[in-house]
């Protein structure tokens, strides 16, 4: 059976008859709030923003609310399981911190994704780490205790640079790799832009490259010797417009699941599945990286169809336990929270991170119990209605 998490509520009351209120916000929108006051606006700007005029952005959280869940009584859901099994791993909740190439520097001691993967330990949250990083995988990874991790490539031009990162993250004790295929070029993010900030291009969050023999022999001197010209040679190799030729070549450089994020189409997905995949990762980016489509969530039935049996992960515009809910209801295996982490972070570090974790599953165990739902297999499309 699964871990009661409605009852971080209980603890909150619990403190407040000892006149303890909660450190951290409750609401998303109180919690964004906050957490801008606390990042620098460069760093603000990254995490808040989007491309274009930030409609799909704004479209991928608006697409939650088109959705209601149907109650049902008289069920006995006194007690609920959430557990889930993603890849081979066993995870206590459907719940999973999505790869933020800026994390690290959210926090304000610029070790984000380290606080990231502790509070991974506390909750039992896994956490897909980004290549982009602040401190090397094999750091991060030592922090996770028993929870699972994933790493997250950003695939470079370097076959061989790609090989060492993927090798690298098996070593750490990685326990899948995703491979995320939007971001080979950098979206047109008018926020970034009117400020001529990226946090990559000012040497921010390349600690996977720095650290990597393949990348330091290409570069021929020590990183910390030329930083600038460590930041050119990552600029240089980082994107790759990975093809379908591509798979094979990547299915073959680990045993481990194979996971591609940003697959949205059914007919990719059917030929991902094809091609040996053993996961799809649902995702447009939060919209950060193209203006002008569909919510994430309105594509997830039609993944989730044509994965046909293969676990689909999700993301984009996820806000609430009951966005998590929803998500769950409409075929999602397990679903992934991004800019409520950072904004965690920037408040407390590790601490913010758990508040923020431990608030969405309790919420979204909450509503189980109260709209009589005791398991996620309760969760089917059927209770779901359109809201108009």
């Amino acid at each position: 059976m699964s871990q009661p998490f409605g009852s971080y509520q209980n603890e909150i009351y619990l403190d407040g008859l000892s006149g303890v209120v909660p450190r951290f916000p409750l609401l998303h929108s109180e919690l964004e709030a906050k957490a801008q006051a606390a990042m620098p606006p460069s760093v603000w700007s990254y995490v808040a923003g989007g491309a274009g005029d930030e409609h799909t952005q704004r479209a991928n959280t608006a697409a939650f609310q088109r959705w209601g869940l149907i109650p049902r009584m008289l069920v006995g859901a006194a007690e609920r399981d959430l557990s889930v099994d993603v890849c081979g791993m066993a995870l206590p909740s459907p719940l999973f911190m999505v790869p933020v190439g800026v994390l690290g520097i959210c926090t304000q001691d610029g070790h984000g994704d380290l606080a990231a993967a502790r509070a991974a330990a506390r909750t039992g949250v896994p956490m897909v780490a980004s290549t982009l990083s602040a401190d090397p995988m094999e750091e991060v990874a030592a922090e996770f205790g028993a929870t699972p991790g994933i790493f997250q490539l950003y695939t470079p031009t370097d076959r061989e640079l790609a090989e060492s990162l993927v090798h690298r993250a098996e070593r750490a004790g990685f326990q899948a790799i995703v491979v995320t295929l939007d971001t080979w070029i950098t979206g047109w993010r008018p926020r970034d832009l009117a400020t001529g900030n990226f946090p990559q291009l000012r040497g921010h969050c390349l600690a996977n490259y720095t650290s990597d023999p393949v990348f330091r022999a290409r570069l021929g001197r020590a990183p910390e010797e030329d930083p600038r010209a460590a930041t050119l040679l990552w600029a240089q190799l980082f994107g790759n417009p990975l093809t379908w030729d591509d798979l094979p070549w990547l299915r073959s450089l680990t045993e481990l699941p194979l996971i591609l994020k940003g697959l949205c189409h059914p007919e990719d997905v059917r030929r991902a599945k094809d091609l040996g995949v053993d996961g799809i990762y649902c995702s447009t980016h939060g919209g950060r990286q193209a203006n002008g489509g569909l919510p994430a969530l309105d594509a997830l039935p039609g993944v989730v169809e044509a994965a046909d049996g293969l676990p689909v992960l999700f993301d984009s515009g996820v806000r609430s336990g009951a966005d998590v809910i929803k998500a769950i209801a409409l075929g999602a295996t397990a679903v992934g929270v991004g800019r409520p982490l950072a904004h965690g972070l920037a408040l407390g570090g590790v601490d913010g991170a758990v508040h923020v974790l431990r608030s969405l599953l309790a919420e979204a165990d909450l509503i189980m119990a109260v709209d009589g739902y005791p398991t996620l297999a309760d969760l089917t499309p059927d209770a779901l209605q359109r809201v108009t």
